[in-house]
Formats: structure tokens, sequence, C-alpha cells
């Protein structure tokens, strides 16, 4: 199977404005997230999708491949469909690009889903980290995902999901890590579909597929890395750096 990843890049964010473009050490984010997903050596191609002419730019002289978006886009997954529209390609995978630390076990992990026969029936699939501190738990920018015994999504959420109203019950919390594959024709499947009413709720985007039927596997990784949503997350990375 031919694998892509594809990382879309848009300038603005709500909660940190330019975070791409901010600088992580010597490098800025979005260059990091790039270098750092090349050099996993998984994919036959990485490429930056992006809205903006600055990060375009930024990947293109520093020896990397971007294409700039024809359109305007609600979401990263909208993005990355029309880019990958005309490319000859299986498996699409969206890399988000504030996670300058991508690694290579997880999205190793993430393909190995799509094959042999068992694989044959994977649509989309998605990566989780166990949550164990009850403050992010409880924290609604942690996306919670409750699965079934295959690991296929059963909810999204950003309350507590499940609910711990037996206590001595030993449960297991996992968050949402927001790296996706998918098979070609689901991904542009998807963009087809309108918003749906869960994922207006809680705006959580994958809850489309499964208010449409469509399957999602989870994978059980280790945390990716530091994602960059806010000033301080910049400075927590910088010392990992």
């Amino acid at each position: 199977m031919k694998s892509i990843a594809l990382i879309p890049a848009r300038y603005g964010a709500t909660r940190f404005p330019g975070k791409l473009m901010a600088r992580l050490g010597n490098k800025s984010v979005i260059l990091r997230t790039y270098e750092s997903t090349v050099n996993t050596g998984v994919f036959d191609e990485v490429m930056v999708v992006t809205d903006s002419d600055i990060i375009y730019q930024e990947i293109t002289k520093n020896g990397g491949k971007a294409v700039m978006s024809k359109k305007e886009h609600e979401c990263g997954t909208d993005r990355i469909a029309e880019a990958v529209a005309d490319m000859d390609v299986d498996i699409v995978v969206n890399v988000q690009g504030d996670e300058p630390f991508t690694q290579k076990a997880p999205l190793e992990k993430l393909l190995q889903v799509f094959e042999g026969e068992a694989g044959k029936t994977v649509q989309v699939a998605s990566l989780m980290q166990e949550l164990k501190e009850w403050s992010a738990i409880e924290d609604p920018n942690y996306v919670k995902v409750a699965v079934n015994k295959q690991f296929n999504a059963l909810f999204f959420s950003r309350s507590v999901i499940p609910y711990p109203r037996d206590k001595k019950v030993n449960t297991v919390y996992y968050e949402h890590i927001g790296i996706y594959a998918f098979r070609k024709a689901t991904l542009l499947q998807f963009t087809q579909l309108p918003v749906s009413p869960l994922e207006a709720a809680e705006k959580i985007e994958c809850l489309r597929y499964l208010e449409n039927g469509i399957p999602m596997k989870m994978v059980v990784t280790a945390y990716m890395g530091v994602e960059i949503d806010t000033p301080e997350d910049l400075e927590k990375a910088a010392r990992l750096l």
C-alpha cells in the first residue's frame, strides 16, 4: 500500500495566532513537525498543505514539500482531501502541524491496522493514549474516547466518558490524539458529509464518522509529544529539546 502523510497547516489559530511559525529552538514549529514526520521513514511522501504563503515559503525554502490550498476550508480534513483528490495513494495520514515531536512507532502501529485480512475492513483509524490524572479526565480540552472490545470507537466527548457512577470499577480513560489514517475513498467521502448534530454540539470532527455509521479503529499508543496549543505549551516543548 502506498501511504503519504499530509500536514494541514493554517496560519491563524484562535488560542495562539501564528503558532506554527513560532520559534521552537532554532526552527519553527511547522518545520520541526515536517522534519520529524519525514524522519520517521514510514511514508512514501510527506507534504504540508497550507493556506499561508508564509508557511509555504518556510517549508519549501528549507527543502521540504508543500502545496497551497485552492479553497477556504473549515477543518484540516477538508484541506488534505482537496490536496489528495488527484493523487495515486492508498492510505492518507493526517499529521497535526502543531506536533513537533512526531514519532515513528505510533505511526507504524496506525498503518499496520490496514494490513492483512482484518485490515481490509478498516476505513479510518486514529490514535489514543491512556489518561491517568483526574484533572485531565475532567478537562474539556482533552477529548475522551470510549471503545468496544475490538477497539472501535463508540463515542468521543469533552465530558467524562464513561461516567464513574460505581467508584469500585477499575475504569480506563483514553484521550483521543488527533492523528488520523484514512483510505483515500473514505477521506473523500467524509468531506461530502454535512456537519452532524453531535459533531456540532461537541466540536469534535470525528463524531461525523460515527454518526454516519463509519467505524473508526483506535490504536493505543504512548503520547506523541507536546501539542502546541498555547504559549505555555511552547515553553514546555522547548524544555524537551
